[in-house]
């Protein structure tokens, strides 16, 4: 199995330290940054609204749990969002790249 992990950060330059940090360690194979999105949200009782940038990584179901982790241990926000999506299918090919990738 596969998934992608959506992980929000406060702009590109943190995205791109993240998704460098990530691919360093093996624990990701590929890393997209989406560099302006408009987010709305509660945050302790306050409707904020902040511009961030969209991190959304490739990675082996298996390791999703220490991307995770490690997200939570380098990101600036104290509650990070990371959310694991699930790749149910996918070209056969760019699945072997990932694969090899991430050995």
């Amino acid at each position: 199995m596969y998934s992608i992990v959506y992980i929000t950060t406060s702009g590109v330059e943190e995205a791109k330290k993240i998704a460098k940090n990530l691919l360093e360690e093996k624990i990701i194979a590929c890393a997209n940054i989406i560099p302006v999105m408009e987010s709305i949200y509660w945050w302790e009782g306050d409707l904020e609204e902040d511009v961030e940038s969209v991190l959304l990584v490739k990675t082996s179901s298996q390791l999703v749990d220490k991307v995770i982790d490690r997200v939570r241990e380098i990101h600036s926000y104290q509650t990070p969002c990371a959310l694991e999506i699930q790749i149910k299918k996918g070209s056969k090919e760019y699945l072997e790249w990932l694969d090899n990738a991430l050995k």
